[in-house]
């Protein structure tokens, strides 16, 4: 079976060793469990990789204290969110001469950062940590900020929703620090080293 009866996904390759386990390539054609697995432990780890991008698409994610995008792409089709995954997806084929899962893959193994910080608090006194952050959650950041990069750069723009994810994924495969996703990590990590 071949994802979205295109990619193949068994000769992918997670260039990460600590996001192996976390990373879901099972063979799939249309990657979607409608939530079996949320009463499991680490359910989300559970979920193919691709489907867990079209779920974060559903919510552009918060500017300030409120949700940026709440209409649009922002309605919960999932039709909607799997005809952007496929034109993105053609989209980088046709330009990389790759596989799409690869590249996917890629750019969330590079903008997951390794560290972020913590506010401990000892008897009313603030002060920041430095912490090695888990894997799922470097997972959920990277999609995060992938997403967040991608809504940035299509916003008020004449670039459509499926070019702005391709180029996103393409920059942070490459590790390009000019991605959105890339340069949140960077920043992120800095301020880790900087804490320490």
């Amino acid at each position: 079976m071949k994802l979205f009866n295109k990619y193949d996904t068994t000769e992918v390759r997670v260039s990460d060793p600590g996001l192996v386990r976390y990373i879901n390539l099972k063979q799939t054609i249309v990657p979607k469990s409608q939530g079996r697995n949320i009463k499991k432990r680490f359910w989300k780890s559970k979920s193919h990789i691709a489907e867990r991008l079209m779920l974060k698409m559903f919510v552009a994610g918060h500017k300030g204290k409120k949700h940026w995008r709440t209409s649009g792409r922002n309605t919960g089709k999932y039709s909607v969110q799997h005809k952007n995954l496929m034109q993105a997806f053609e989209i980088i084929e046709s330009k990389t001469k790759k596989n799409p899962v690869q590249v996917l893959v890629d750019a969330v193994a590079n903008s997951s950062p390794c560290a972020e910080i913590t506010v401990i608090e000892y008897g009313g006194m603030k002060h920041p940590k430095a912490v090695d952050v888990a894997p799922q959650r470097r997972i959920d950041l990277s999609l995060r900020w992938i997403t967040q990069g991608t809504y940035q750069a299509c916003a008020n723009k004449k670039i459509t929703f499926p070019q702005a994810l391709a180029n996103t994924l393409m920059q942070s495969a490459e590790n390009d620090p000019k991605s959105f996703s890339i340069s949140k990590k960077n920043e992120t990590e800095r301020q880790a080293t900087a804490s320490r």
